[in-house]
């Protein structure tokens, strides 16, 4: 036998192994995009699936989307490099900022996020009209870990003077931004505070009568959601990441709609700095 001829079968075996170990990575191929689940996850997969049609084309992978089940889970998912992109509050930005030691790094937020706003609501003949009027009476926020549902309010809360474990008949937590609403509505609460856009949404769609629950109070405005990865993401996909958020255009009409689902008029580019203010109010209220 010839040399040749006996590393022949040698050389196909390592090509056929060399070809199989590519297509595994190949197949393994997935760039992975969750978000805090603000509201229910039937209406995150309707609001950000046509986001990750879009990414996928212009990063040139495949891009699946997958909803999680609390704040913490997003949290977590990325802290641990088992997602690639996550739609942060800015709190939940500033949880994993510090739990991954500075290695989540914002990339672009709504032009609404560097001034925004949260909700108080209650029903109109409840009385109360103001923050100090809703001593003594149950009260709602969103997920603990919630920015514009819970943070915030809590922290302007504190700013008048207001201690909700103290002052309130009883605090509760409804989990995301539309139970928040419902827990108004149906009663199981009197007051409540929420994120801003939600409520107008809700108003818009009419799917709230605001002749019986409505806004008695608005916050000042602070910086708030992101889009995060993992400072191990090469910079070059990091870059490529943030340029297809940064050229979504209202003048295209598919990009558009990605726009008014995600309730943005653009998006622009965000650093860690811009949520110091929340990382503050945050040990101020005790959360971190």
């Amino acid at each position: 036998m010839s040399l040749r001829s006996f590393f022949q079968p040698v050389r196909g075996a390592l090509l056929l192994a060399a070809g199989l170990i590519a297509f595994g990575a190949q197949a393994q191929t997935v760039f992975r995009v969750t978000t805090i689940p603000e509201e229910a996850a039937t209406e995150q997969v309707r609001k950000f699936t046509p986001l990750a049609q879009y990414l996928e084309k212009q990063l040139g992978v495949k891009v699946e989307f997958t909803p999680v089940n609390d704040y913490p889970a997003a949290v977590e998912a990325l802290v641990n490099k088992k997602v690639d992109l996550v739609w942060f509050g800015g709190f939940t930005f500033v949880q994993a900022h510090l739990r991954s030691g500075g290695k989540v790094v914002p990339l672009a937020q709504r032009e609404e996020d560097t001034k925004f706003q949260s909700v108080f609501i209650a029903k109109t003949d409840s009385g109360i009209k103001s923050l100090a009027d809703m001593k003594g009476k149950q009260v709602s926020f969103g997920s603990q870990s919630s920015t514009s549902g819970h943070l915030m309010p809590r922290s302007f809360l504190l700013q008048a003077n207001i201690n909700p474990e103290k002052d309130f008949a009883r605090v509760a937590y409804s989990g995301a931004h539309d139970a928040t609403i419902a827990s108004v509505v149906s009663g199981k609460v009197d007051a409540a505070a929420l994120d801003i856009t939600v409520w107008r949404k809700f108003v818009g769609e009419n799917k709230v009568d605001t002749k019986a629950v409505d806004v008695f109070y608005t916050t000042p405005g602070y910086f708030n959601y992101n889009w995060s990865v993992h400072a191990d993401m090469p910079k070059a996909m990091q870059d490529k990441v943030k340029a297809a958020l940064i050229g979504l255009s209202p003048a295209v009409p598919e990009q558009a709609e990605i726009l008014k689902l995600n309730r943005a008029t653009r998006y622009i580019e965000t650093r860690p700095e811009n949520y110091k203010g929340l990382e503050a109010a945050a040990r101020s209220a005790g959360l971190i």
